[in-house]
């Protein structure tokens, strides 16, 4: 099959390439640099501009692109993170129409905080509408409604409502670890904000799901089985470096201090179930957190 992908450069997205080219597919990759590889093809949003050969004989369009959402909020980051997720699926429909392709999938990222940045013991299933709305939450409504406008080129559209990815070449974890190794390991906040979590590989390997399983249509958390609180996930992060645990929570000012509105992503978080997709017959490699951690630290 031949794949164009957003976002091939980010963590997820240079993991999923590697995995589609072993597999055999052939890929594209949309870069806002001058192409370097047969592969890269440039476009660039500001100028809604994409190059037309990059949509010659595809059949999946793979749309990871995205402003990391770890950055101070500040309007112009703000900014910044809506352009590269939503103008960017805009641009890539009204170039997937003027080429006249017919896809058999498109795939997007979304976030589990399409439901809302807060923290509740509610469990939420896809079949759930947003329940506290803030930036996030309706960041994640627009990505989605952005990607739904491909179902007029594509047989399916997916976007997986993805959690914090643990891997140890990049993200939270490298940033984690840090602390830990320091024995500075303590909840943030409450510490029963709860942390929807999911290995780098089953992420990936949900990513391939989505483009080759036609079972596969509409959103899907994108977490693994076990869900622990702030506390608990810090606690066995600790225990897998072998380092201290200290009991006292950080206060939710000093997050505030430091990060700003972003603080709301560390400081709150709510439950999230992974029903739908293990009901298509994906299954997780790393279920649980000791699991996920022997593996990776």
């Amino acid at each position: 099959m031949t794949i164009l992908i957003t976002g091939g450069s980010g963590l997820v997205g240079k993991a999923l390439c590697h995995q589609l080219r072993q597999q055999g597919h052939t890929l594209k990759l949309l870069t806002r640099h001058e192409p370097a590889t047969h592969e890269e093809f440039r476009w660039d949003i500001t100028k809604k501009y994409i190059d037309p050969k990059a949509f010659e004989g595809v059949q999946s369009i793979v749309h990871l692109a995205g402003a990391p959402i770890s950055q101070r909020w500040t309007e112009k980051n703000k900014r910044e993170m809506y352009a590269s997720r939503v103008d960017a699926a805009n641009l890539l429909h009204q170039y997937a129409k003027q080429a006249g392709i017919q896809l058999e999938s498109f795939v997007s990222a979304s976030g589990i905080n399409y439901y809302g940045t807060f923290t509740h013991n509610q469990i939420l299933t896809e079949a759930d509408a947003v329940v506290h709305h803030d930036f996030l939450s309706d960041l994640c409504v627009v990505w989605e409604q952005a990607a739904e406008q491909f179902r007029d080129v594509a047989e399916r559209v997916v976007y997986l409502r993805t959690s914090m990815v643990l891997s140890n070449k990049g993200g939270a974890l490298p940033r984690l670890l840090q602390i830990v190794n320091l024995n500075l390991s303590a909840p943030v906040g409450s510490g029963k904000q709860w942390m929807n979590w999911i290995h780098l590989e089953d992420m990936v390997n949900m990513y391939v799901a989505a483009i080759e399983n036609r079972k596969l249509d509409g959103p899907y958390n994108a977490l693994a089985d076990e869900v622990p609180t702030n506390a608990d996930f810090m606690k066995q992060l600790a225990h897998a470096r072998h380092k201290l645990f200290l009991p006292i929570p950080v206060p939710s000012f000093v997050l505030k201090l430091i990060f700003g509105d972003t603080s709301a992503v560390l400081l709150t978080g709510t439950r999230a179930d992974n029903s739908k997709i293990k009901n298509t017959d994906f299954s997780f490699k790393y279920k649980k957190l000791s699991a996920a951690l022997r593996d990776l630290v």
